[in-house]
């Protein structure tokens, strides 16, 4: 049996590309030290022109990954602090994301940015726990929430050979997780949503970290209802033939969702499927609260994030 960690994951996948292709190349603060988790081991094998520790200034060093994406190299930023994301919003929407379609394909931007750590990691309070994944998907960016450490590596690799702006979200909650890997390692399509287990009364649609604790919540109610778990694994652009087609078995539809609730992206699910399907019950969405900004007290850090008790409720409540 061999045991992979999702950081381990992301490195195999970061090294995996580094090797393949001489225009990868890796920007971020201490990632010679390998600190997030997610380099070590790449600055010493690949060299520091190619794993590049950067200056404290997200602008800046994303600015730099975009004009190196857009002369013909293929960056990976890691983001330390998903608030941080916020800094390099404009960068990311108004420049990066939008040169290839104001030039007719022209101008590519193949730049991979990673969040290692995305929303709480308990105790980081409101300027460091965001999951901002939402805004991203808004604007049309292709956003990823991969769940297992065989996705996130799947993920991250497809990400790094697509040819226009990708933003990865590896959830503080899964960094721990370990996966039973017997098969090779290999790409996963962007836009591909993963069934986790099937099921026929209810679709449970979960956002990263959260998918094992749908899995949990859908065996500890297995005497009662059969619960199908869906990872939509990509957020932008969704799979909606996927959604379509659970919801087409189950006919019920719960998203959990570690967000903002007001215009999230558990909302645009819930939209897809009231505009698609013939539910048999009215969705529920358990998420953070409307305009949630993280305490620091672990105890009301805890309070304001989507738990298996508000799940199994709203199971239930859709069952009735």
């Amino acid at each position: 049996m061999t045991l992979l960690s999702y950081a381990k994951a992301m490195n195999r996948a970061l090294a995996d590309a580094l090797e393949a292709d001489p225009a990868v190349c890796v920007f971020g603060e201490d990632v010679g030290a390998g600190l997030a988790g997610l380099t070590p081991g790449l600055q010493q094998r690949f060299g520091a022109g190619r794993v590049v520790d950067v200056p404290l200034s997200e602008q800046a060093f994303t600015s730099a990954g975009i004009g190196a994406a857009l002369n013909g190299m293929r960056p990976v930023i890691e983001l330390q602090i998903p608030s941080l994301l916020f800094l390099v919003f404009e960068q990311l929407a108004n420049q990066a994301h939008k040169f290839s379609l104001m030039t007719g394909g022209q101008a590519r931007v193949p730049l991979t940015v990673v969040v290692p750590g995305s929303g709480s990691r308990s105790g980081w309070a409101g300027q460091h726990s965001d999951h901002p994944y939402g805004l991203f998907a808004h604007v049309g960016i292709k956003t990823l929430a991969p769940a297992t450490p065989t996705d996130a590596y799947g993920l991250l690799s497809s990400a790094i050979r697509d040819d226009d702006p990708v933003v990865l979200f590896a959830p503080a909650g899964a960094l721990g997780v370990r996966e039973d890997v017997t098969a090779p390692l290999v790409p996963v399509p962007i836009g591909a949503a993963r069934v986790h287990r099937a099921g026929s009364d209810v679709t449970v649609v979960a956002v990263g970290h959260l998918v094992h604790q749908a899995l949990a919540v859908a065996e500890e109610l297995a005497g009662e209802a059969s619960v199908e778990v869906l990872d939509p694994r990509t957020l932008y652009p969704l799979d909606r033939a996927a959604l379509v087609e659970s919801l087409g078995r189950t006919g019920r539809l719960v998203v959990v969702d570690d967000s903002n609730r007001f215009a999230g992206f558990a909302a645009e699910v819930l939209a897809v499927a009231a505009e698609e399907c013939r539910l048999l019950a009215p969705p529920r969405r358990v998420t953070r609260p409307d305009g949630a900004v993280l305490p620091f007290a672990l105890a009301l850090d805890r309070a304001l994030q989507p738990d298996a008790e508000q799940l199994r409720d709203a199971i239930r409540a859709v069952l009735k």
